[in-house]
């Protein structure tokens, strides 16, 4: 199992830097060797610019959730998706650029998050895509328990197994 994350690991990386050298050879025919060179270095900067702004406005954002005591799940991830983000835009390429810029920005942050979220749900096995929440009603039955008002007793809960044992 790991020979083949590894694998596939190695032939994405590869396909990326074969698509970036690409455009970098394409780009640099359309407006000149040295121009493309300013241009990977004014990106670079402009990457560590925003690294630097939107980083430590996630890491604020981190510390007043922490602050208040409240779930930093949002957070935990903007602040991943920034870290990302500065990463591609410093890293020589136009195309990691181009990502990266699509997760340092506020406003396409979200979309490149639910992009990620529902790729990995779409590569979970069925039983582990989330919890399943059943509602249920209970009819009173001979000897039930009943709670003071005169209702049936009816407790809450999740299914986690099915009665084989197996996760549902």
């Amino acid at each position: 199992m790991a020979d083949l994350v590894r694998r596939r690991l190695k032939l994405v990386v590869g396909v990326t830097a074969l698509a970036e050298l690409v455009v970098f050879v394409l780009v640099a025919a359309w407006i000149g060797a040295g121009w493309t060179v300013l241009a990977t270095l004014a990106t670079s900067a402009l990457g560590a610019l925003l690294l630097a702004r939107q980083g430590s406005r996630a890491l604020t954002d981190l510390r007043e959730r922490a602050r208040s005591r409240r779930g930093a799940g949002t957070e935990l991830g903007n602040a991943g998706l920034v870290a990302a983000g500065g990463l591609l835009m410093v890293l020589p390429g136009f195309l990691g650029d181009v990502v990266g810029l699509l997760c340092l920005m506020p406003g396409t942050r979200g979309l490149v998050r639910r992009a990620l979220g529902a790729l990995v749900l779409s590569r979970l096995p069925a039983g582990m895509r989330g919890p399943v929440h059943v509602r249920s009603t209970r009819t009173p039955g001979v000897g039930e328990r009943r709670a003071p008002s005169g209702e049936p007793l009816v407790i809450d809960g999740e299914v986690l197994r099915d009665a084989q044992g197996r996760p549902v």
